[in-house]
């Protein structure tokens, strides 16, 4: 074999190292360009950068020829590569990333990217947009108030419409960044402060005590919705925060929920339902609690994290995906939806 190989190689007259280097073109000649982006300008920069390790490492390289951009330091590197991109896969989370800025610029280079456009991203992000467009069909929404930097408004108010236990937020901000459960007047004076660090809105909701449920969906018109997620923070988190999501162990996440089949499949369709009304493409995540048996919605991610300890691919696992299978999925929508098969 050896020897056949090199008389082959010899009649040629080709160079053995220029010989397999060919070999690899050739197999490598169809895999399509995509541009991984992550890092970014936003709180959650370290939080897309594990994201973009974890999927660069599961993207097949024998399918896609994957080449990493940070917009914050490559940008001028990816307009400049631009032509050659088949599909931008976007992992910055939170602003920047899922408020649609960076859709719009991916749209002005002729870039076709993963997920939602710019109009659904920047509703999805803003609560109370986001919220509006729940209420508009009928799906349940905590109750809220929005407050706004420099406005006079009253703690005492708050309480008296909303109940002594509330949630404060920022209108525009993601992975529960500079967000309190606050329980007196004292805590949420504390959270209506720490909220305005991050924005110049803020949501002050009432506490609604429940379990708390995550469903993620797959596809443009026609929608899956993946095993539904309980999320039980350990103990010593008041809530699913920021350092809750991302500290390992810090979280009991099950998937699927221990949740009856009626309220399992109830709950998924207020998830699709969430993903359609906000114009969602490819991907989303739909944060819920359900209270004796009645299903709130909270928000809607377009760009759920996805690092080891994430929940998107444990949701895909428990439908038989690995997450290989799952990001070919994303890919393939991505380029049905654009017409860039």
């Amino acid at each position: 074999m050896l020897r056949s190989l090199g008389e082959y190689i010899l009649k040629k007259g080709k160079n053995i190292f220029l010989f397999f280097a060919e070999i690899g073109e050739n197999r490598l000649a169809g895999r399509k360009k995509i541009a991984l982006l992550a890092g970014g300008w936003s709180e959650e920069r370290e939080v897309s950068l594990k994201s973009g390790d974890t999927v660069y490492r599961s993207l097949d390289k024998g399918k896609y020829d994957v080449i990493r951009y940070d917009p914050r330091d490559d940008l001028q590197l990816l307009i400049e590569a631009k032509k050659d991109i088949a599909l931008a896969f976007i992992l910055l989370h939170g602003k920047y990333g899922e408020d649609g800025r960076i859709q719009g610029l991916m749209d002005i280079l002729d870039i076709p990217f993963v997920g939602s456009g710019v109009l659904s991203s920047a509703m999805a992000l803003n609560k109370k947009v986001a919220k509006g467009a729940y209420r508009s069909i009928g799906l349940n929404v905590a109750k809220d108030i929005i407050l706004r930097y420099g406005d006079d408004f009253s703690i005492e108010e708050c309480m008296e419409t909303l109940g002594s236990e509330t949630v404060v937020k920022p209108v525009s901000e993601g992975s529960s960044l500079g967000m309190s459960v606050c329980r007196n007047y004292e805590e949420l004076a504390a959270g209506i402060e720490k909220a305005l660090k991050y924005d110049k809105e803020v949501i002050v909701e009432e506490y609604i005590d429940g379990r708390e449920v995550t469903c993620c969906v797959l596809g443009n018109r026609e929608l899956v919705a993946l095993p539904l997620i309980e999320i039980v923070p350990d103990a010593s988190y008041r809530f699913f925060d920021y350092k809750a999501k991302y500290t390992a162990g810090a979280t009991k996440e099950i998937c699927p929920a221990p949740i009856s089949r009626t309220l399992t499949e109830l709950t998924q369709s207020c998830a699709k339902a969430a993903h359609s009304v906000l114009g969602c493409s490819v991907w989303s995540r739909t944060d819920m609690i359900i209270r004796d048996g009645s299903i709130y919605l909270l928000e809607t991610n377009t760009i759920p994290g996805m690092t080891e300890n994430s929940l998107f691919p444990l949701a895909a696992r428990a439908a038989g995906l690995s997450l290989s299978e799952l990001l070919d999925k994303m890919i393939t929508l991505s380029l049905e939806q654009t017409g860039s098969e």
